[in-house]
């Protein structure tokens, strides 16, 4: 049997502090004496490493200098006869997420993803380059805005974070030794400690990601709602997606988010009819899923006028 892999993953853009962060963490004796490191570069910035101050019994490193090469297998080519106990990655900036998680080795397991971003040059990037920002922040566990002025407001960094991912701890660096947690407060726009909640057309995307990650708090809620139907032929009876389009990055990044919904007959409803129903949520297992996850248990619907805006948005 393959052992697996623990695999820490560094992203952000050029001199965004990744080199430096890593540099300082492979010095620590409490990470670098733990076995042995593959370190593998994705991209080149004004600070080279300083092997000689590695702490633990070795580093390999290793260069990719192109994202083609991760397209193409490099990483299953650079473990064969090196020896390691754990990877960590200084990834490009400007290449997708999705190419580096494609590429992985399947012995290789994700223990720790973090984020940097300049402060002084974050709104400039994320103006400029938003698909490229927000595709390194949906799936950190941390991201760290360096060369932070303490006396900036934090609001514009915290949103941009949380429109990306709700669950990711954000970090401010002043300085050297000088940080500070986030403590902005994300209330939803509606009260969860009542039984009935109804769910206005801006808050649906809020709403939704809310469900998916909090599933179990909406056991037994009953809903009031906006959404546009999608029926297949694959659906058993009395079965349809219930949803609405949300635009979480830009215009690209557009998704038909929905639930599966129950209803006695559905022999009346068209794909894309607008819909206001009133729903009992249970988490309960659902073919469509392939899990266990949230459904809608209609207990009224009526056809209705589209909402506004049409397409959800945070």
């Amino acid at each position: 049997m393959i052992s697996e892999k623990p695999v820490f993953i560094f992203t952000g853009f050029f001199g965004s502090g990744k080199t430096e962060f890593i540099q300082d963490t492979l010095e620590n004796p409490e990470f670098g004496n733990d076995g042995r490191t593959l370190l593998i570069v994705c991209e080149e910035g004004e600070l080279e490493y300083q092997p000689e101050k590695f702490a633990g019994p070795g580093v390999t490193v290793k260069y990719i200098r192109t994202e083609d090469e991760l397209r193409e297998g490099i990483l299953r080519k650079i473990v064969v006869g090196c020896l390691y106990d754990r990877v960590v990655i200084e990834y490009n900036g400007m290449w997708a997420m999705e190419t580096l998680f494609a590429s992985m080795p399947r012995n290789w397991v994700i223990a720790q993803e973090m984020c940097f971003f300049d402060a002084t040059t974050f709104e400039i990037y994320n103006k400029n380059m938003r698909q490229q920002c927000f595709d390194k922040m949906k799936t950190a566990e941390m991201v760290v805005f360096n060369r932070m002025d303490k006396n900036a407001d934090k609001m514009p960094f915290h949103k941009e974070v949380r429109i990306a991912n709700r669950r990711s701890l954000i970090i401010y660096e002043y300085g050297p030794n000088d940080m500070e947690p986030d403590t902005i407060e994300d209330p939803l726009p509606y009260d969860m400690s009542k039984k009935n909640i109804t769910i206005e057309d801006d808050w649906y995307a809020e709403w939704y990601r809310d469900i998916n990650e909090n599933e179990d708090a909406y056991d037994g809620k009953v809903l009031t709602l906006k959404g546009r139907v999608a029926i297949n032929k694959e659906l058993p009876d009395g079965r349809f997606a219930f949803g609405r389009h949300v635009m979480t990055c830009c215009a690209d990044d557009i998704q038909f988010a929905a639930l599966m919904a129950i209803w006695s007959d559905t022999s009346d409803l068209e794909v894309g009819d607008w819909l206001q129903i009133t729903a009992k949520v249970r988490i309960t297992y659902e073919e469509a899923y392939g899990e266990k996850g949230p459904v809608l248990f209609v207990k009224s619907l009526e056809k209705c006028e589209p909402a506004d805006p049409e397409v959800a948005s945070f």
